[in-house]
Parts: C-alpha cells; sequence; structure tokens
C-alpha cells in the first residue's frame, strides 16, 4: 500500500514580489515592512500581502462525533433550503472522520454535504444522506444545486434516496447498502451524476428519465427509461440500447476526480486527484488514492465581501483559491493564467459578473482545476461567463489538462440575466466533468428576450472531452462544438420551451438550432448516449428539424441517440440530420437511433 502523501508544496510554490528596501528607510519602516510583506501591484505602488490559509467562514458548518445535537443542526439549514430555489443563504456540511450514529442529513437547495477525510470510510453514517420532493408534490425535477461527498453511508432502511435532477453530483461515496434515485411515491425525476462512487446494492433509478455514471462500482442497477450511460463502472448492465436504453464503456478515455478538503490530523489540506487514463472503478477502493495534498496556507479562503481584484491578486501572488459558501459580485474578470492552479468552490459558492464582463478566464496553461463554481449571469450581456483558454489557444496539454468539475452556468431564474454564450472551451485536452448549462424556463427574469443566451457550450480547443454534459434551453444551438476529435460521453438536453413561434428558431433552411452541432469543418468527432427533448409550451405547433446536426464523415460517430417529444408540445422530424423517425403525437416514446453514420 502507498503511504499517504505527504507533500507540501503546490504545483506552484507561491511567488513573492517584494521590491528592496532603500537603506536610508527608517528602522521603524524597515521592520513594519517585514511584519506585513509587500507586492508589486500593476501601477507600480506596494500593497500588503495576502494571507493564506484561516477559517472557513460562518457557512461552513464543521462536525465531530462529539458535537451536540447534529441532527438539530443539519434540520436547521434543511428548513432553511428545502424549497430555497433561488435564495442567497450556501451551505456546506462538513464532517469529521469518525463514526455517527442515527443521522438523517436531508440535503436542500445549495447545500453540500461532505466527509473530510482522505477517504470515504474514513467518515461513516450509521443513516442517511437524504433528498426527496416533498417540497414540490413528490416531482424531483427541480431538484438541483445540492451534493454529496466522501462519505459511507450505512442506510437505515438498507437503501439511501438521492432523487435529484441536474447539478446534484454524488461523488466519492461508499453505501453499503442500496441507492434509491427516485422520490417517494416515484414521481418525475430528471437526473443525473453519480462518480468515483461504491454502492454494495443495487441502484434503483426507477422514475428517472436519464443518468451518468462514471469510474465506480456498483452492485446491480435496476432500470431504465431513456437513456442511461455508464463508463468505467464495475458492475454496470450490458450494453443494450435502446432497449433497455443503456449504454455501456468499459473504460473512460481520460478523467481526473474533482479535489476536495480534506484534514490531515487538525491541518486543513487539498486533495487534488492524479489524471487517470481509460479508468474503471474507483480511484480509492485500492488504498491511498494517486495525487497531490495542497496546505489550506497556500490557498486564499475567499468570503463575501472579497472583490475580483482581491482574488486576481492573490492568484497573482501565487496562491490556489478556495471560496467559502456565499454569492460574489465581481466587476473585473477572474483571470487564472497559471499552471495547476486549483479554484475550489464549497457549497455552491456562486460568481456573478457586473458590468457584462466574463466572470472566470483560464489562460492556455497546463492543468487548472476549477471546480463546485455556479456561474450567474449578471444584468448586463456578458459575451461569456466561462472562458477556457483564450481565442486561438493551441498549446497541448495532453499529459497535464485543465479540467472543470461542477461547474455550472445559470442564466435568468435567480432574476433577469444575459449572456450571449455560457461557457467557451479554446484550450486543447480540456476535461468538462459534469456540467450544466442552464438558461432558465422558470424562475424570475425569464423570457425568450429577458434572459437571452445563444449558445450554452462551444468547443474550439482539440481533443476536448466532456463527461456528463447536460445543456438546456439556450436560444440557438446548446452545444456547438468546432474543434477536432471531440468526445462527449452522455449528454442531455432539452430544447428552449419559450420559443414563441417557428420564425423565431429558424436557422436558414433548417427548422430550428441543433441541440448538439458538430462543424461541417470537423472530421473526428464521437459521442455515447445522448438525447435531446422538446417541450415548446409557448407554441406547440413548432417543429424541430433533429435533435443533432453533424457532418456526414468516416471519423463523425454517434452510438445510442434519442429525441423526445414531452407531452406533444412540439415534435422533431428526425434524430440527426436527416436520419432517424419523428416524433408524433403526445406520446413521451423516444425516437432513437443506435448508431451514426
Amino acid at each position: 500500500m502507498q503511504a499517504p502523501p505527504t507533500s507540501s508544496a503546490p504545483p506552484t510554490a507561491p511567488r513573492r514580489h517584494r521590491r528592496s528596501k532603500a537603506v536610508s528607510f527608517a528602522a521603524l519602516a524597515v521592520s513594519l515592512l517585514m511584519a506585513f510583506p509587500t507586492a508589486q501591484s500593476a501601477f507600480g505602488d506596494e500593497t500588503a500581502e495576502l494571507p493564506g490559509g484561516g477559517d472557513l467562514g460562518p457557512n461552513v458548518l464543521v462536525f465531530d462525533p462529539s458535537t451536540p445535537d447534529i441532527q438539530g443542526k443539519v434540520d436547521e439549514v434543511f428548513k432553511k433550503q428545502e424549497s430555497n430555489q433561488f435564495g442567497t443563504d450556501r451551505y456546506a456540511l462538513m464532517f469529521k472522520p469518525g463514526t455517527y450514529d442515527n443521522i438523517n442529513a436531508q440535503i436542500g437547495f445549495y447545500t453540500s454535504i461532505a466527509g473530510l477525510g482522505l477517504n470515504p470510510d474514513d467518515t461513516t453514517f450509521n443513516g442517511d444522506v437524504t433528498v426527496d420532493a416533498g417540497w414540490f408534490d413528490g416531482n424531483a425535477t427541480q431538484n438541483f444545486w445540492r451534493s454529496a461527498e466522501n462519505l459511507a453511508l450505512n442506510p437505515v432502511s438498507g437503501t439511501n434516496r438521492w432523487a435529484v435532477s441536474q447539478a446534484a453530483p454524488f461523488r466519492r461515496m461508499h453505501v453499503k447498502g442500496g441507492l434509491n434515485l427516485a422520490p417517494d411515491g416515484y414521481g418525475w425525476a430528471s437526473g443525473g451524476y453519480i462518480a468515483d462512487s461504491k454502492i454494495d446494492g443495487e441502484v434503483g433509478p426507477y422514475s428517472q428519465q436519464q443518468w451518468y455514471t462514471r469510474d465506480s462500482s456498483i452492485g446491480g442497477w435496476g432500470n431504465g427509461v431513456w437513456n442511461m450511460t455508464f463508463s468505467g463502472v464495475e458492475g454496470a448492465p450490458a450494453q443494450s440500447f435502446p432497449e433497455p436504453p443503456y449504454t455501456t464503456l468499459d473504460n473512460t478515455p481520460v478523467s481526473r476526480e474533482k479535489p476536495f478538503l480534506y484534514l490531515d490530523g487538525d491541518d486543513y489540506k487539498v486533495f487534488v486527484p492524479a489524471k487517470r487514463t481509460n479508468a474503471r472503478g474507483t480511484s480509492w477502493g485500492n488504498g491511498t488514492p494517486q495525487g497531490e495534498s495542497i496546505p489550506l496556507d497556500q490557498f486564499y479562503v475567499v468570503k463575501p465581501g472579497a472583490t475580483a481584484e482581491t482574488i486576481n491578486a492573490a492568484v497573482d501572488q501565487g496562491l490556489h483559491l478556495l471560496f467559502t459558501p456565499g454569492v460574489y459580485h465581481v466587476d473585473q474578470t477572474i483571470d487564472i493564467d497559471r499552471a495547476d492552479t486549483v479554484a475550489l468552490g464549497l457549497g455552491l459558492a456562486t460568481i456573478i459578473p457586473d458590468n457584462g464582463v466574463t466572470a472566470v478566464k483560464v489562460g492556455d496553461v497546463d492543468g487548472v482545476k476549477l471546480a463546485g463554481l455556479l456561474i450567474d449571469a449578471g444584468t448586463t450581456n456578458s459575451e461569456s461567463l466561462i472562458e477556457v483558454g483564450p481565442e486561438g489557444s493551441s498549446a497541448n496539454h495532453a499529459d497535464n489538462p485543465t479540467s472543470l468539475q461542477d461547474v455550472f452556468v445559470r442564466v435568468g431564474g435567480a432574476g433577469a440575466g444575459k449572456a450571449t454564450n455560457g461557457l467557451v472551451v479554446n484550450s486543447n485536452d480540456t476535461i468538462i466533468d459534469h456540467t450544466w448549462l442552464w438558461r432558465a424556463d422558470h424562475g424570475d427574469g425569464v423570457g425568450w428576450e429577458t434572459n437571452r443566451s445563444d449558445y450554452g457550450l462551444t468547443v474550439n480547443g482539440d481533443n476536448v472531452l466532456a463527461t456528463g454534459l447536460f445543456v438546456e434551453h439556450f436560444n440557438k444551438y446548446d452545444v456547438q462544438w468546432n474543434g477536432e476529435n471531440g468526445k462527449t460521453i452522455f449528454f442531455q438536453n432539452e430544447k428552449a420551451y419559450d420559443a414563441p413561434n417557428q420564425d423565431a428558431i429558424q436557422n436558414g433552411d433548417i427548422k430550428g438550432y441543433a441541440a448538439y452541432k458538430v462543424a461541417d469543418s470537423v472530421t473526428t468527432h464521437e459521442g455515447w448516449g445522448m438525447g435531446s427533448y422538446c417541450y415548446f409550451n409557448v407554441d406547440p405547433t413548432i417543429r424541430q428539424q433533429h435533435g443533432f446536426q453533424a457532418p456526414v464523415k468516416p471519423g463523425v460517430k454517434f452510438h445510442d441517440l434519442l429525441v423526445v417529444s414531452l407531452g406533444g408540445q412540439g415534435q422533431y422530424d428526425h434524430v440527426i440530420n436527416d436520419t432517424g423517425s419523428p416524433t408524433s403525437g403526445t406520446s413521451t416514446i423516444p425516437s432513437q437511433v443506435v448508431s451514426f453514420p
């Protein structure tokens, strides 16, 4: 067994920028400068160097087994967050290693629960981590924006319930029993995502319309509705699409697990898992995971009230970023242009760009890790909300790619917001691992032009891989893929509900913009387990020519495609290009293409 990681150095050590002090300075001035290190600003003056580490703020609740009334405190958070779909409260519930008895942690909106061990089995609940849908009359299709990570569960009934939809990852969990993905009463659900987890018993999706499971181990899988996709999953059902609708890949071509906070003794560190190729099973099942530990004092701990200027100063200084739960308005772009920088959010930390800026830009550098962040469009249109690599990026990052994990985009819903593009990926070799890019179909600030956003994801880089790609309701192409040798494993999409009429979505001589468009210039592309659904509730007579559009070339391949008309509100004429039978009537039986071409 490999010894636990002990490295205390980040991938790039913090840089110290100090100006030499003139010999004529008074002794007191010299003493003060030594006590408060300085850094060069862009204007040449000296500013106090930002400290790394510190406390995690008031909305990170840390428990140990001796903490009194754990259940009461967890219930208090749930009471606030159960139906708080578009509120501003954010919470992270963190549990130190140990055993916790008689716990039922119900998880509401903008709440993350996680163990603080290096392995899931370090923190064990004799109890449950539960998501249900009582707040929405048993309908789980709006159970968004929450997460569970790095815990072992002994469910009281033998089965844990995790009835979620988009943006609700279940990562690095060990369920010593079964896992039920449906709400009580088996109402609708539209999730979801599991990664790096071990479920000893059977996973029962029941009413879940689609699901993606990656690099995990399961005791069995109960059923499928429209699209159940697996890659690198021990115990996954055999490939059988379309009946039952299982798409199964033995391995995941490239993956890197999400960074996470943990305790090494009394010291907080962030563990950054290593990249895996052709992965299968969990990263932790055979002992200590491969990767690197970074002490918290090498992170700038971002707390509500922090400005983009300060955040950028921290990055320039050489610090990583740990966003504590909260909502952050930024009036300039957060620029991450240093290789191997980690920017990790806790409790669905949310960034809102003001004045039309791009919220986050990553340079064309190796190994940046963005994780656990929600980017919420501001009222002034942004050209993009996240940009990975500048336009024209060309560097090869195959050995150390940038990764985005549980990075979500929202346009509208919490209020009027606009963005031409949600996420733009220009850097080669980027890994997009579980994202939900969402132009809101409900909430505040919602309307065809009110929360206008034409494109969800635009990929210009080569060799980009998306695992668990959820993109919904954009005004034009939900996904526009221009780079070569792209791959997508699992895609879930709904076209914009609120298109006012057929003319509003006309794309030249094509009826509607495809959910997933591969540029005509592309020669190599591949996708597995991909579905697009329509529900044109403003004008149900709208017809969408196809869900997918791609050039007909030997290197462009799709496996297991489907389109669905939800309740007959609008129809598809074909699945991809002019291939595949149309949907019809009020049936939600999908039209399917097993492979293309």
